[in-house]
């Protein structure tokens, strides 16, 4: 067994085990962190296929941004467990026919699942051996691509702004401040002179 193939399998076995640790842990904090490493095990295999681009886009987006956001967000919402892991116990069935319709759709793909002839000659036209992947990438998202890669960047900006919408709430109890009453009030009425006698404080 030579080194790629012992570094293979344990970027493997750890991907496996960071997302089965992530569905089972109890504790959400302990989840995000079994996603983390799971994540960064499969940025180690892409960059053992060649995809360096793909393996950083990995660690810092998701690894970065999208994981710590979870995490953020877990640790700091007040959520109580004990109700919801109370309340689950009556959503257990369809759970698990949901479960079983999954499991039963991946035999049937792993099953009739076989490699094509002519898929590793597709796969070496697609990128040139004196082009990166980076630069071959590039190529393709920002000259073949370029609508729909725009497009796919609206998209995302729209569902921003529909959930900042959506979240969005003004409370009544909370002061906040108003730059056009600060603008329109009238100078005379903003300050007052109060006169003060000797030791009789205000």
């Amino acid at each position: 067994m030579s080194f790629a193939d012992f570094t293979f399998y344990i970027f493997a076995i750890t991907v496996i085990i960071g997302g089965l640790f992530t569905v089972v842990s109890r504790n959400p904090v302990h989840s995000v962190l079994w996603l983390i490493l799971s994540f960064l095990s499969s940025a180690g295999l892409f960059v053992l296929l060649g995809a360096e681009f793909v393996a950083m886009l990995l660690v810092i987006v998701y690894v970065g941004a999208v994981a710590v956001l979870f995490l953020f967000v877990v640790m700091m919402l007040d959520v109580d467990f004990a109700e919801l892991k109370g309340e689950m116990s009556k959503y257990m069935p369809l759970a698990l026919l949901i479960g079983v319709v999954l499991l039963m759709q991946l035999g049937l793909v792993f099953g009739n699942w076989h490699i094509s002839d002519g898929a590793e000659a597709a796969r070496a036209a697609i990128v040139p051996g004196d082009v990166h992947n980076t630069a071959a990438l590039g190529r393709l998202l920002y000259d073949d691509y370029i609508l729909l890669f725009q497009l796919a960047g609206l998209i995302l900006l729209v569902a921003m702004i529909g959930a900042i919408v959506l979240t969005l709430r003004h409370r009544t109890d909370i002061k906040r401040q108003n730059i056009v009453a600060q603008m329109m009030r009238d100078p005379a009425k903003a300050m007052e002179v109060v006169d003060v006698k000797s030791g009789q404080g205000l």
